[in-house]
């Protein structure tokens, strides 16, 4: 089988990853092209993917239509500014390319039904970097799930205590904009909240929210809370904030019920910190998420794995545009219950 060809649109500070996660799936896939409006960005990239393929063809383009319209390419990792994710995603589709685009999704959710309406169309797949459903801490917890370990679900909680300085947001005039990037919940809770509803498993059907711009000069929130109820009864609770001092505190997902209670932390939501069940034959093992550097993780990298097998088999990729389109419509609802200012 041929490798399917690769190209990256927007080459900033996620992008290492994804040229991270080509290399490690090369047997499958091959790096062919890269685009950024800042060339030396693109450039960085290439010399990334050539330290392990020094013969290696990499095209640098700074105009990602013209890449589209010059290149071969089976499909393209969008990890541009957030507000832009929409138009790109549709601009691939229309070339009959496939994608796999970073968090968010898209800014709106008719952004996202256009994206999932074009590429169902064309028989296209559509993947999302919400890499940490791929660590093997949240694999075993949603199998836990799925074999009724925990009995009825009683709330499951989505913990983002982080810090971004106000030099992170000057480095990047986009970031804290409600048109480009969005506050706390939508940049850096939305992992956990995409989490958090696939665990509960259940449609929301009400969200209540407190949000508020307390120490960084930005247009959105550097703190907020959502509280959730879920169709099957259950509740939801997110906390999300940029403002913890010193630095990072933790990244966790919690989930309790009737009969089992588990906690999983770490940088990246790849440790289980505990792992409780009436079920004594559920036990917490050993599980090797191997060494996590930051808070990106090591989950791009089985995250192309399934998208490229996906693409390969015609079946469908673990996160899935329908599924991504559900963190958003959380976050987005959240802003609507008390109008931004």
């Amino acid at each position: 089988m041929q490798k399917l060809k690769c190209a990256i649109i927007g080459c900033g500070r996620i992008s290492y990853k994804h040229v991270e996660a080509i290399i490690n799936n090369s047997e499958e896939t091959e790096l062919v092209a890269l685009c950024d409006l800042i060339e030396d960005r693109a450039i960085a990239r290439q010399e990334q993917y050539k330290e392990k393929f020094p013969e290696a063809k990499v095209s640098i383009y700074t105009d990602y239509k013209k890449m589209l319209k010059e290149v071969d390419i089976d499909y393209v990792a969008i990890a541009t500014e957030s507000g832009y994710h929409g138009e790109i995603s549709l601009d691939c589709l229309n070339e009959d390319v496939n994608i796999i685009i970073e968090k968010p999704m898209a800014m709106t959710l008719e952004e996202i039904d256009s994206i999932n309406e074009l590429s169902d169309k064309k028989g296209l797949k559509v993947a999302v970097s919400h890499q940490n459903r791929f660590n093997p801490p949240i694999q075993k917890l949603r199998k836990a799930i799925d074999e009724g370990k925990f009995g009825n679900l009683i709330n499951g909680t989505a913990r983002i205590l982080w810090t971004r300085d106000q030099n992170y947001y000057d480095m990047a005039p986009w970031r804290g904009t409600k048109a480009l990037d969005g506050g706390t919940l939508m940049n850096q809770c939305i992992h956990n909240i995409d989490l958090l509803l696939w665990m509960m498993g259940s449609e929301v059907v009400s969200v209540k929210s407190e949000r508020g711009t307390f120490l960084r000069d930005i247009e959105m929130e550097d703190f907020g809370a959502i509280l959730l109820r879920f169709a099957n009864g259950s509740i939801g609770i997110i906390e999300g904030s940029a403002c913890v001092y010193p630095k990072n505190l933790e990244e966790t997902l919690s989930i309790f019920g009737e009969t089992g209670t588990a906690v999983i932390g770490g940088l990246a939501v790849n440790e289980i910190k505990t792992w409780n069940f009436e079920d004594e034959n559920e036990k917490a093992d050993d599980l090797d998420s191997g060494k996590v550097e930051n808070v990106y993780g090591n989950g791009h990298t089985p995250l192309y794995k399934d998208f490229i097998d996906a693409v390969n088999n015609d079946t469908q990729p673990l996160v899935t545009g329908y599924e991504a389109r559900k963190p958003v419509e959380v976050i987005l609802k959240s802003y609507e219950e008390k109008k931004w200012p």
